[in-house]
């Protein structure tokens, strides 16, 4: 394998607690010819420069100006990269053995992979896959995104069970490795994400433009999750619920739109109800925002989606799951991903 450049790329904001406990576990196993460790700050308040400054400088410091979310903040960092590859690496992770290795390998024989991502497990309870990307991750016909070790919250142990290489629909934004070039002629992350499913959304633009997302077992990371936004918290739900909608709307076949966007709605009226009588109002309030939001964005979308189109080369994918994750996992009990019978 011909030695190529490595960035791997923490982006951090206001969590200078995680920096000082995973950053050095980060740097002991990122040792590789042409690796370089870069901590990207997206405006924190908290002492993160200083601390990466003082403690760590041979490390390269990327300050940007203020918080411009995981979308935003990547973009910018990537632009300043000139390495071969890249990887978006969350703050809370902890590297396996090796791990950059297989990654790269698998890009240098694979031209026409865009990205790919290692194996994701839970850093509290190692034996477990990780809600963020478990296994690579794949959606269902309505948009739900799922991961082999992971549908919905039910979280798998791993028994070597997903431990053969292959393509998947979405790598996750824990652990990304993309083409820096590639990446930056791309757009990027589209920033009206924010935060959360950008990198859905960046996998199937370019799966729709004719290249592969690879998941590569041989690689692993343990992640601990949750570093910026708890499961609870209602500005999660609203980005959740809208970012599916702005996704969906741009990506699907001209065929598809209507009727998904129109069953989307449905369902998620349904989950809004559902959080109403468990969670209460404040995250059925998120619901009805994401909506509002989302139709109010639909002429800049429609704009986004034309532009996408004349890139498309590609409309079906194998790893999109023909049925209804929703009817299957909550009126089936198929809980595990070997319970769907899906062969991507």
């Amino acid at each position: 394998m011909a030695e190529q450049t490595v960035d791997i790329i923490i982006l951090n904001w206001n969590t200078r607690s995680m920096l000082e406990k995973f950053l050095p576990e980060v740097i002991k196993k990122s040792v590789f010819p042409g690796a370089n460790v870069v901590v990207a700050d997206n405006g924190s308040n908290d002492g993160s420069q200083a601390f990466v400054r003082e403690h760590f400088p041979g490390i390269k410091l990327m300050e940007l100006d203020k918080n411009y979310g995981f979308a935003g903040g990547y973009n910018r960092a990537l632009l300043q990269s000139d390495a071969t590859y890249t990887v978006l690496l969350n703050s809370d992770v902890i590297p396996g053995n090796d791990w950059l290795a297989p990654l790269i390998r698998h890009m240098e024989q694979q031209p026409g992979c865009a990205a790919c991502v290692p194996k994701i497990k839970d850093l509290n309870h190692p034996e477990r896959f990780e809600y963020a990307g478990a296994a690579g991750g794949f959606i269902d016909k309505w948009g739900y995104p799922f991961c082999r070790g992971r549908i919905f919250d039910q979280l798998e142990d791993d028994t070597h069970q997903y431990n053969q290489p292959g393509n998947i629909f979405w790598g996750s934004g824990a652990a990304l490795m993309v083409r820096t070039k590639d990446f930056n002629q791309s757009g990027g992350l589209d920033e009206h994400f924010f935060a959360h499913m950008e990198e859905i959304d960046w996998c199937w633009r370019m799966k729709n433009q004719g290249m592969t997302i690879a998941y590569i077992p041989d690689s692993e990371i343990f992640h601990l999750g949750g570093g910026t936004l708890n499961s609870m918290s209602s500005h999660k739900t609203y980005l959740n619920f809208r970012n599916n909608l702005f996704m969906l709307y741009r990506n699907l076949p001209e065929k598809q739109l209507k009727k998904t966007i129109f069953i989307r709605l449905l369902l998620d009226g349904i989950a809004a109800l559902k959080f109403a009588l468990s969670d209460g109002w404040i995250h059925t309030r998120a619901v009805y925002k994401a909506h509002r939001d989302y139709f109010r964005r639909i002429p800049e979308l429609r704009k986004q989606r034309m532009e996408l189109l004349q890139k498309t080369t590609k409309t079906s994918h194998s790893e999109v799951y023909s049925r209804s994750l929703i009817i299957d996992f909550f009126l089936r009990g198929k809980k595990k991903f070997s319970d769907l019978n899906f062969t991507p």
